[in-house]
This record gives structure tokens, C-alpha cells and sequence, in this order.
């Protein structure tokens, strides 16, 4: 079909999440047949990202500076809400509703998949915990069984620090019929309920 430049750009675009080998080639088409407004701009941004882009030392967020805007932002409250990855911690900022602070752990614990609590970042969180100042920790870690061992985990060892320590709420989704939720969701919801 073409060159090797083209292929090699058709299999890394393939390589993205949700993309596969035709949906690469549709992209890399109208890159090419847009070179001045598509393909050459998006060169240059990830250029720019490979050359800028780094891990905040404090947080684990990705910025071009460090610490990140969202650590060194002085209006954050004292609040640290812990997260599984960096889309989480996107996800809550693009909600508007959380003003704290934030920790990546860089997964979750998994005996399936061989990790452990050293290949987390638990240690530069205990670190800034041993720092002092905040006054709550909010593990937004997900509703699977791993998320659920990583929060057992880590309320264990974040209880001598004498910090309240919660959780996100989970249960019912808004918009959810009763009728189709599992037994586990239900059951979860019915436990933390709170007053109407």
C-alpha cells in the first residue's frame, strides 16, 4: 500500500487504546491529506510533549512543570484524594467539584499480576503525610477487588497517621434502574446510604 514511513506511522497510531489497524489507517489518511492543519501541528505538539512533559515529584500528575500546576496552585485545600492513575485524577479535575490535592499511585495491588506495595508510589505518600498539614485522605481507588485490597492496604497503613481517612461513594449510578444492578452494587449501595 505504501512506503515504510507510512506503515510504521499506521502501526503506531494502531498501538493507541481504542484504535486498531483501520481505524490508524482512516487517521494517518486524513493527517496526510491535511499536512498543514493536522499532520505538521500534531508533530510539533508531540514533539513539544516528549520534549516538555514530565512527572510532578510531588504528586505523580503529568505537566511541564514541576510541581505540577495543581500542587503549587495555593488555593488547594488540605486534602489529599489518592488515585489509581493519571486519567482518574483528570476525571475528577474535569468534574469541578474536588479542590484538594491529589496522589497517583501508579496502579493497584495485584497478586495475579505480581504487584506489590513496592511498585506503588505508597512511599512518597507516607513521606508527605509525614510532613503534616493535611487533614483528610480520600482513596478514589476503583470498585474492583484489587482497588478494594489496595484501600484495605493502605487504611492499614495510613492509620497511624490519626488523618480521617474515606472513600468514594458507591452504589447506585445516576440513572440506574434497580432492576439491572447486581447483587454486589445493591448490596454496596444499601451500606452506604445516607439520609434522604
Amino acid at each position: 500500500m505504501g512506503g515504510p514511513e507510512l506503515e510504521n506511522l499506521i502501526g503506531l497510531f494502531a498501538r493507541l487504546p481504542g484504535l486498531g489497524p483501520r481505524s490508524a489507517r482512516r487517521i494517518v489518511l486524513k493527517l496526510l491529506r491535511e499536512r498543514e492543519n493536522g499532520l505538521l501541528p500534531l508533530a510539533e505538539a508531540l514533539r513539544s510533549a516528549a520534549a516538555s512533559v514530565r512527572t510532578c515529584t510531588n504528586c505523580g500528575n503529568l505537566d511541564s512543570s514541576d510541581p505540577c500546576a495543581i500542587c503549587a496552585e495555593p488555593l488547594r485545600e488540605s486534602r489529599i484524594c489518592v488515585v489509581e492513575n493519571i486519567a482518574d485524577l483528570w476525571a475528577l479535575e474535569r468534574a469541578h467539584v474536588y479542590r484538594g490535592k491529589y496522589h497517583v499511585l501508579g496502579g493497584t495491588l495485584s497478586a495475579l499480576s505480581g504487584r506489590g506495595p513496592e511498585d506503588l508510589a505508597i512511599a512518597p505518600l507516607l513521606k508527605r503525610l509525614e510532613q503534616g498539614g493535611i487533614e483528610e485522605i480520600i482513596l478514589a481507588l476503583p470498585a474492583t477487588v484489587e482497588g478494594a485490597a489496595t484501600a484495605h492496604y493502605l487504611t492499614e497503613r495510613l492509620r497511624r497517621f490519626a488523618i480521617p481517612l474515606s472513600r468514594l461513594a458507591q452504589g447506585v449510578p445516576i440513572g440506574g434502574a434497580i432492576e439491572i444492578l447486581d447483587e454486589g452494587t445493591l448490596a454496596t449501595a444499601l451500606r452506604a446510604r445516607g439520609a434522604a
